[in-house]
């Protein structure tokens, strides 16, 4: 029988060795890096710091509840600290960096965006999911409706949002390991998949939270000191720094206008709406809400996340400001000339990264390596977590088996996490010259498409059916993701069809499948005189109560 200390112990030596071959190998790329010691060490400090943090979890993880929440009993401070380091992932640190430092101010549409969202999660949803839900999203949704179509959905509609997040996450963390050791890009995402699902597979929920709140402490403090030492060489006048960024950038005072980015005004509306109504729809950040014992808990989980997250996004500005800067003026060293974000080594991904050893040297950028792929892995490894609960938890254990031991979900729970883990190195490898940021935005149009609207009609309105949110939830499911299929981004950058070719002209699909899916929910759910829909408008009123009081909701103590 092989036990976890074997496996964990083959896990570090086959990291070992994938280091070694990073900095000894020639993988035959055109553009060697340098191997960076310093980096190297930090960097390899920081992971073996992590998974003994994963081996120290394995020993608290023995039920499901631990596995998927870390039994209920994470306080609120450290929830919102643990949603932040979810939060602040590759898409925030390295794409909207990236997005800054190519296109300017508007790069900044998605940090908005993103904190925009939180106030509905705020006011609308924090409080009432704690008091209905025990592990994800779907027990909410199928509170007072058949679990069957309702659990399938959800678990489709997290698993397709969990796939396209995924993406992104890869692609940053593979770009990293490749600018950080000099490996190969293919090799990079497979090391990243290998990690992340030690992390799962051992720590569960309890490791993925301590992972997400050092890392989130620590990834504050790195982009503070960037954020500082930019501002400083202009004597703290941000008004220096962005008339300094204009003189060297090769779009000169287009970079302080809006248009850039997102050109016409549908494509804004809707990308913001993605960002916005997304947030609350995303099951790796609604899960977390269950990690807490109790609504007040949840509510100072989403004030501290808010908080966090909000000073964040300020340092994320400065910061892309600050690689025009800084990495425009040193071709040769981080910037090869050419299109602005296509010149920069590693890819315009890379914004960030660069600009830490521009200002800190060898030392800072082995930090804000080590802390941004622990970043991408603790995001990647909370992702897996909801995907792989949503096929245990809400498919196995709820429709195909009703009712399992927690054994048995959690041995299908593992399964599933070692399917993910591949999935998300075979689409990491599949988008590598994609945005992060935009990968990221589509999962978000994703989630206000399909399982947004559905938590939302659920839970606030009585005459929502089980026909109706099945069938508007599949609605704006299907329509987006066929919709981003058929946009420029996916159906010629990915699918190599040639350019004009795209169907679909915007860069977002919410403001259309959002709006349908909403509108199929109120449509079907008033056609629907069952005598089954009579009787889940009955049951509005007993959801009602507990939602807003809590009585009967589960506690830490009840897992």
């Amino acid at each position: 029988m092989i036990s976890r200390k074997h496996i964990l112990g083959g896990l570090f030596a086959l990291l070992a060795a994938g280091a070694a071959l990073a900095a000894g190998a020639d993988l035959g790329e055109t553009q060697k890096q340098a191997t960076n010691w310093t980096a190297i060490a930090m960097f390899a400090i920081f992971v073996g710091a992590t998974l003994y943090i994963t081996k120290w979890a394995a020993g608290k993880t023995k039920s499901a509840a631990d596995f998927y929440t870390a039994g209920g009993g994470i306080t609120g401070f450290q929830n919102g600290l643990a949603i932040a380091g979810d939060y602040m992932s590759a898409a925030s640190f390295l794409g909207i960096s990236g997005l800054v430092f190519a296109n300017g101010f508007d790069g900044l549409i998605f940090s908005i965006g993103w904190l925009v969202g939180w106030p509905v999660i705020t006011f609308l949803m924090a409080e009432r999911l704690r008091n209905l839900g025990k592990f994800t999203f779907a027990d909410v949704a199928s509170y007072r409706f058949s679990q069957t179509p309702v659990r399938t959905f959800a678990a489709t509609g997290s698993l397709v949002v969990v796939a396209f997040y995924m993406i992104a996450q890869m692609v940053g963390a593979g770009q990293l390991i490749k600018v950080l050791f000099g490996l190969e890009y293919i090799y990079a995402v497979i090391m990243v998949g290998i990690i992340m699902m030690a992390y799962v597979l051992f720590g569960g929920m309890t490791a993925t939270t301590w992972v997400q709140i050092i890392k989130a402490v620590m990834l504050l403090c790195g982009a503070t000191f960037m954020a500082l030492a930019v501002l400083f060489q202009f004597g703290f006048n941000p008004e220096a720094l962005f008339a300094k960024a204009v003189e060297v950038h090769a779009k000169k005072d287009a970079i302080m206008a809006p248009g850039a980015l997102i050109k016409d005004p549908i494509s804004a509306i809707s990308v913001g709406m993605a960002l916005m109504f997304g947030t609350a729809g995303l099951p790796h950040i609604l899960m977390r809400f269950f990690t807490v014992p109790n609504a007040k808990e949840a509510r100072k989980s989403v004030a501290w996340a808010t908080t966090w997250i909000g000073y964040f996004y300020i340092l994320t500005f400065i910061i892309g400001f600050g690689a025009i800067v800084n990495l425009v003026q040193n071709p040769g060293e981080f910037y090869v000339g050419g299109e602005i974000a296509k010149g920069l080594k590693g890819g315009g991904n890379m914004a960030a990264v660069h600009l830490a050893k521009a200002v800190g040297g060898d030392l800072f950028l082995g930090f804000i390596s080590a802390v941004a792929f622990a970043t991408i892995l603790a995001v990647v490894a909370g992702l897996t977590l909801s995907g792989a609960s949503a096929v245990s938890h809400d498919l196995y254990a709820s429709v195909f088996r009703k009712g399992c031991s927690s054994e048995d979900e959690l041995r299908v729970s593992k399964i599933t996490t070692l399917a993910l883990g591949v999935l998300a190195v075979v689409l990491g490898i599949a988008f590598e010259k994609e945005n992060v940021a935009y990968m990221v935005m589509l999962a978000f149009a994703i989630a206000c498409s399909a399982n947004f609207p559905v938590l939302f009609m659920s839970v606030l309105w009585k005459n929502c059916t089980t026909k109706g949110a099945v069938t508007g939830g599949f609605v704006g499911l299907f329509m987006s993701v066929i919709l981003t299929v058929g946009s420029a981004n996916v159906w010629e950058a990915v699918l190599h069809n040639p350019k004009g070719s795209a169907w679909f002209p915007y860069n977002s699909p919410a403001i259309f499948s959002m709006t349908a899916a909403f509108f199929t929910i109120w449509l079907v759910s008033i056609l629907d005189n069952s005598a089954q829909a009579k009787k889940e408008r009955e049951l509005y009123a007993d959801q009602l109560i507990r939602s807003e009081t809590g009585i009967g909701a589960s506690t830490a103590s009840a897992h």
